[in-house]
Parts: C-alpha cells; sequence; structure tokens
C-alpha cells in the first residue's frame, strides 16, 4: 500500500500541496519565489515517479508552462494595468460609481457591481472582467468607506458564474461540444443555474462574509490608498463625462464581443466571414484591452495637471505592478500544470469509476476533485466532458444539464494552484488569508449551488 501510494499521482499533489503551505504561509516568501520552488520539486517528483518525464523537464517544463502563462495574461494584465491606474487617478472609476449609485442607491451598491460584472463576463473572459471591474470595487470602497469584501465577492461571483455555465463563454462552450449538447439550449439552462450561483455566492455569502471581516483598502495597481480617497471626495464637476469614463470597458467589451458574434455567424453569415480577419485581429483580448488602455490613458492625460514626462512615469510605474502581478498568475498557473503533468487528473477520474454515484454528481465529483489538484478550471472541465461524452447515452435528463454540473464542479475551491486565485489577490491587494475566505469560499459556494440547482431543475424539468 505505502508503495503503491508513493507511484501514484497523489504523491505529487501531497507535495505540492505541503511545499506551497510551508513556503507561502509559514515561510511567507514571496509569491512567484515560493510558487516556483514549488513548482520545481513538483516536476522532481514527477522525475522520479512518472514514466517518460525526466530530470530535465522538471525545470524546462516548468519554465515553458510559465512562458505559456505569460503569453496568455502577460499583455492583458499590463494594458489592465494601465487601464486601472487611469480610471482611478482620472476620476473615471468614481464618475462609474456615483452613476451607479444614483441609479440604484447607495443602500444596492454591490447589485450594481454584481450586475454589471454578470453581464460583462458572458462575452468576455474572466480575468479580463476582474481586470475592468476591480478599479470600480476599489473606488466603491473608497467613497463608501467600507464593504471592499462585499465588493470584490459580488465582482468575483458574476464574473465566476458566466464564465462556467454560459456559454459562448469558451469553457462551457468546449464542454458542450465534447458532449454533443445544443448550445441554445445550453445558454437557456446556463443562465437559469447561473443566477441562483451568482445570487448565493455573490449577494448572499458576500454580505454575510463582509459583516465578519473588515478588509481595508491597499496600496494596489500602481495607485495608493491616499489617492482613492482624495478622488473619493472630488466634486462632480472635476470628474470625466459617463460616456468617456466608461470608454474603456465599453471599447473592451465591443471589440471582444465582435470576435465573440463573429464566432456565432461562423457559416451562416458570409459578410461576417469577408471581414472575420480583421475581426480575429480587433477581437483578440491583447489588442482589445490594449486600445481599451489607451483610451484610458488619454482620460487620465486629460483629466489631471500632470506634465507628459510625470504622467509618462505614472504609467510606468502601473506597469512595474502588473509586470509583478503578471509573473505570481503566470507562476501560479505553472505550478498547476506541474501537478496536471503527474497524471493526477485520469489517476482521479479513473478511481471514481464504478461507485454507483447518479452521472450528473460523477460528472461533478471528477471535475471538481481533477480541479482541486490541479489548478485550472477549463482543464477539469474538459477532462471531465472527456470522461462522460460516451456515456450520455445513459443520462435521464438533457445533456445540457450535463455541461452544468461539469463546469459547476470545475469552478469550486479555486486556491494556490490556480492562477485566477493570484490575479485576485494582488489585484484586489488583498492578502492570502482573505483571498482564501473570500475568492475560495466564492468559487465553492458557486460549484455546490450549481450542482443543487441542477439537480433541482433537472428533475422538474428533465428536457429529455
Amino acid at each position: 500500500m505505502v508503495l503503491e501510494f508513493a507511484q501514484s499521482p497523489l504523491l505529487t499533489f501531497v507535495v505540492g500541496l505541503a511545499l506551497v503551505v510551508l513556503l507561502l504561509v509559514v515561510l511567507d516568501l514571496p509569491a512567484f519565489v515560493g510558487l516556483a520552488i514549488a513548482a520545481f520539486a513538483v516536476g522532481l517528483v514527477n522525475a522520479a515517479f512518472v514514466p517518460d518525464f525526466t530530470l530535465a523537464q522538471a525545470a524546462t517544463k516548468t519554465a515553458t508552462a510559465f512562458g505559456d502563462g505569460m503569453a496568455g495574461i502577460g499583455i492583458p494584465i499590463l494594458m489592465a494595468a494601465i487601464i486601472g491606474k487611469s480610471m482611478l487617478e482620472s476620476g473615471s472609476a468614481q464618475r462609474i460609481v456615483r452613476s451607479f449609485q444614483s441609479l440604484v442607491g447607495k443602500d444596492n451598491s454591490d447589485i450594481a457591481l454584481w450586475g454589471s460584472s454578470t453581464v460583462l463576463a458572458i462575452p468576455v473572459f474572466f480575468d479580463s472582467v476582474f481586470y475592468l471591474m476591480a478599479p470600480l470595487a476599489r473606488s466603491m470602497r473608497a467613497r463608501m468607506g467600507d464593504n471592499y469584501a462585499l465588493y470584490l465577492v459580488v465582482v468575483g461571483a458574476g464574473a465566476a458564474t458566466a464564465h462556467v455555465f454560459i456559454p459562448p463563454t469558451p469553457g462551457p462552450l468546449a464542454v458542450a461540444s465534447e458532449i454533443g449538447a445544443d448550445i441554445g439550449t445550453t445558454m437557456l439552462i446556463g443562465v437559469t443555474v447561473a443566477v441562483p450561483s451568482a445570487t448565493m455566492g455573490g449577494l448572499v455569502y458576500g454580505r454575510w462574509i463582509n459583516r465578519r471581516i473588515d478588509i481595508p483598502l491597499r496600496d494596489a495597481m500602481g495607485t495608493t490608498t491616499d489617492e482613492l480617497q482624495e478622488r473619493a471626495q472630488r466634486d462632480v464637476s472635476s470628474l470625466p463625462s459617463f460616456l468617456e469614463a466608461t470608454a474603456p470597458i465599453v471599447i473592451a467589451v465591443a471589440l471582444v464581443g465582435s470576435l465573440t458574434v463573429a464566432n456565432a455567424l461562423e457559416g451562416v453569415a458570409p459578410m461576417v466571414e469577408q471581414v472575420r480577419p480583421f475581426i480575429a485581429f480587433i477581437g483578440d483580448k491583447n489588442v482589445a484591452l490594449t486600445v481599451a488602455a489607451l483610451a484610458a490613458a488619454y482620460t487620465y492625460y486629460r483629466w489631471t495637471d500632470l506634465s507628459r514626462s510625470a504622467w509618462e512615469e505614472e504609467l510606468t510605474e502601473a506597469l512595474k505592478s502588473g509586470g509583478n502581478i503578471a509573473a505570481i498568475t503566470s507562476m501560479g498557473g505553472a505550478f498547476g500544470a506541474l501537478l496536471a503533468a503527474s497524471g493526477i487528473g485520469p489517476y482521479i477520474a479513473n478511481g471514481l469509476e464504478g461507485f454507483g454515484i447518479p452521472l450528473l454528481v460523477t460528472a461533478w465529483l471528477i471535475a471538481a476533485i481533477v480541479r482541486v489538484a490541479q489548478g485550472s478550471a477549463t482543464a477539469a472541465m474538459l477532462t471531465a466532458a472527456g470522461i462522460m461524452a460516451p456515456l450520455t447515452g445513459q443520462l435521464p435528463v438533457h445533456t445540457a444539464y450535463l455541461v452544468m454540473v461539469i463546469g459547476a464542479g470545475g469552478n469550486i475551491c479555486s486556491w494556490y494552484n490556480d492562477s485566477g486565485f493570484w490575479l485576485v489577490k494582488e489585484i484586489g491587494g488583498l492578502t492570502q488569508a482573505e483571498t482564501l475566505k473570500t475568492w475560495t469560499a466564492l468559487t465553492t459556494i458557486i460549484s455546490v449551488t450549481g450542482l443543487v440547482v441542477v439537480l433541482v431543475v433537472s428533475t422538474v424539468f428533465p428536457l429529455s
């Protein structure tokens, strides 16, 4: 039994878990350094026990996974740093916050942020939504003086639920394609599942945890708390117009959304096909956020009395902050990739077969355990979809429900091996403990709520 454990991917998982706790919690090393050491160590364990995984790969795969992470989020995070800095210091974020409050009232500020992030996350990736909404949460905290935990949780809830439940977001879209679920029905059921899950995780849990912890506003994304407080007290006449203030968000969503629409109309609208190469360029999140950053930076320059050189220095400081966030986030993804290389996903999935658990619950369990073990929600969802696809014929309900439970399972317990954990921590200006109490708990509540909602709705409306 001991030998079997030593040769199984579970050993790699235990080693990785123990190391990140020791290095990041006990020894309190810088996050990037601790994650790098943990990733290399997991690679060494893989080299000892995983066939065809060489000692050299313990180093090269870590570097490659880190590079792949930077390729995916490097430019967006750096541009998001400029957007965040510019929107906060130009007063754009304050203008949007005050407009929200005048529309729904100060007591419902959380609902405004929750609704905005949910809608934005349908055509836009989760990370892009958080980049755009985090400055509003910080600015709302500066204006209200409290409730920062609540504002971050509602922003995360809206973005996370759309990310795993509602096509054309890539995760549920890929799962629906893998198991052959109708996209239209999947979208309808996705909204049905996402709304109560986001409500429970964002508004209900957000308000509950907000009464129990007080998260201070810290310096983050190149902006100090003093600067935020000063912007919060400005007269409305010294703030950009609502149209100019929202321009970066509108531009980013419109450009990324254009690619989503073009993909949906592929093969249906010949005219779209003619301009598709151009849409593919401007709709890429790297380009879209760059254009949005330019708009935000221009507004920042117009609405401050900074000289050109001082303005450039402020943007450079924002990029330095963004670079640190990108490095930590990418190394968190690399740590997860090294865990995945141990074969932990298939190992867990195979171990769950034959337990006699209902198929929907089995699919949720597979996705959930793989997610906790290797970090990536999308990878967990695709792993579970690949395993469950041959079993759809045994499903007594519509296959769209299977997409939902896989998405719910893949969203559970975002922690140290998930790049999203570090993104939320660094952009939000949180400690590790605060991130666990807000973001990690939130993703778990969304996951469990999503499963319960699917089981109830599929029983009443099987649609089979």
